[in-house]
């Protein structure tokens, strides 16, 4: 099995295919607040952001696919939250990067 340092470059594939899909300002914002609130619904985010439902559905969609967000049905709604809270250090190292 090839491996790159302690990581198999399955996980670097995984890991870089993460960091793609949060490379977007809108991505970022909805990490930012579902870091900040936890459980967020569709509603709740693009009214957050101020954006079109289609636009924040569409983000989301991604985010989930990539596996950076977990999501799961709660009655008529979907909650959205982080799959994983190291997300948010990842926000942060960028964000002070680019002070």
């Amino acid at each position: 099995m090839v491996q790159v340092g302690d990581l198999k470059v399955e996980q670097l594939e995984q890991a870089a295919n993460m960091l793609k899909a949060i490379a977007h300002p809108l991505r970022i914002g909805i990490i930012s607040l579902l870091e900040k609130n936890g459980q967020m619904t569709v509603t709740q985010i693009y009214e957050s952001l101020k954006i079109e439902q289609s636009t924040a559905s569409h983000h989301l969609g991604i985010l989930k696919d990539k596996g950076v967000l977990s999501c799961k049905r709660e009655g008529k709604n979907s909650m959205y939250s982080l799959r994983n809270e190291n997300l948010g250090k990842i926000l942060d190292c960028v964000g002070k990067c680019t002070l």
